[in-house]
């Protein structure tokens, strides 16, 4: 069997890596990263060499008038931005919004991580079976002198732990590779809301290190620049199904309450993407961008049209899905859920009564504007 992953927006799942601004130029629209070690050893033959050095060691990022024949010459990768207007928002950045996050790559090209795809079908797994109970043993551990691994001690009550996981059911390899020319670097911004009144909200665009721009100025919010997979580009990889999983004896030996399949995962899959959707479209309508309304009822339209079809599900994957995609818990208003994150301390003393949680959307801007969330698709299987 194989999986087709179909981007429906921008896409990143990347490996860790990001591009310095002084692994890469910008000329003519595109971020030109730089090969450095062909560099190297053509100025190693003249005496440039010790002044390309002690640029690279002082400079925050390379001078184009001194060194731009390199990003004509010497580029290994030449990556369009989405929009020439993100070439003009990189120049007014601020140097530490200038490291540019990549793609997964090995030696054949970019592909995508099998881990993205499994890890956001666990979530919805999760979202899918959890209920209440685990809030009180989570707070319980935090009061201890030494909590630790809380998020591992939750799944493993829902889910199961080691050989008694679901997901064992399904094994899925890392996609083929793809062409270099499905990515392009996009630009994004954080929208945040803020309270106005006592019942009121209004949003900005957060700013680097702090603070946070009009929303009627966009462009005075911190910018993000990554490298994404396009829109309709298309991952290819093996999906298999370890069936003899399902059988009775097996199931009452791993104690599983209901039985592991495809199209349960696949439901619990669309069932989490439906309520992850709503919370963004909550989000949306208050802070009135309606572009980004529009695109989140086409995804909302697309899960319908999904379902109806039982031909697949809708997943966030990869980077910049925020705090919605990586939780199996949606119900951000629940008293107990936001004590429990006041006992963290990881939001400070956790969000205020009646304000909306997280407070904050990572916006993909298309063509210069606010546009659509980061990190959908859509994943087929076909025997």
């Amino acid at each position: 069997m194989k999986y087709r992953f179909t981007c429906l927006t921008p896409v990143l799942a990347g490996d860790g890596r990001k591009l310095s601004p002084i692994d890469y130029m910008v000329w003519k629209d595109h971020v030109n990263v730089l090969d450095q070690k062909r560099i190297f050893r053509l100025l190693a033959k003249g005496p440039r060499l010790d002044n390309y050095l002690s640029q690279l060691k002082k400079a925050e990022k390379l001078d184009f008038a001194s060194w731009g024949g390199f990003a004509q010459n010497f580029a290994g990768r030449r990556i369009p931005f989405e929009h020439p207007s993100c070439a003009q928002h990189w120049e007014r950045a601020r140097t530490e919004n200038l490291h540019i996050p990549t793609f997964a790559s090995g030696p054949g090209g970019p592909y995508l991580p099998a881990t993205a795809l499994k890890g956001a079908l666990r979530t919805a797994w999760f979202f899918h079976r959890i209920g209440k109970s685990p809030f009180s043993h989570l707070a319980s551990e935090l009061s201890a002198d030494r909590p630790r691994r809380l998020g591992a001690s939750a799944e493993d009550r829902v889910l199961g732990s080691g050989g008694s996981d679901p997901l064992r059911l399904v094994q899925i390899s890392d996609s083929e590779t793809v062409a270099p020319s499905q990515f392009k670097v996009y630009l994004l911004r954080v929208a945040s809301l803020k309270a106005r009144g006592k019942d009121g909200f209004i949003f900005g665009w957060k700013q680097s290190p702090s603070g946070t721009a009009d929303a009627a100025k966009p462009e005075e919010g911190a910018p993000t620049f990554a490298e994404m997979a396009a829109p309709g580009t298309v991952f290819e990889g093996r999906w298999s199904e370890r069936s003899y999983l399902t059988r009775p004896e097996v199931r009452e030996v791993l104690r599983w309450k209901e039985e592991p399949s495809r199209t349960a995962f696949f439901e619990a899959a669309n069932q989490y993407s439906q309520a992850v959707l709503e919370s963004h479209a909550r989000f949306a309508e208050l802070t009135g961008l309606s572009a980004l309304r529009h695109g989140i009822q086409r995804l909302l339209a697309r899960l319908e049209e999904v379902r109806q079809n039982a031909s697949g599900c809708l997943l966030p994957v990869g980077w910049g899905g925020g705090f919605l995609a990586r939780v199996g818990w949606l119900e951000t208003d629940d008293p107990s859920f936001r004590q429990l994150l006041a006992q963290t301390k990881l939001y400070g003393r956790g969000p205020a009564p009646g304000f909306p949680f997280p407070k904050t959307r990572r916006i993909v801007f298309l063509e210069g504007k606010p546009a659509c969330l980061p990190g959908w698709g859509l994943l087929e299987v076909a025997d």
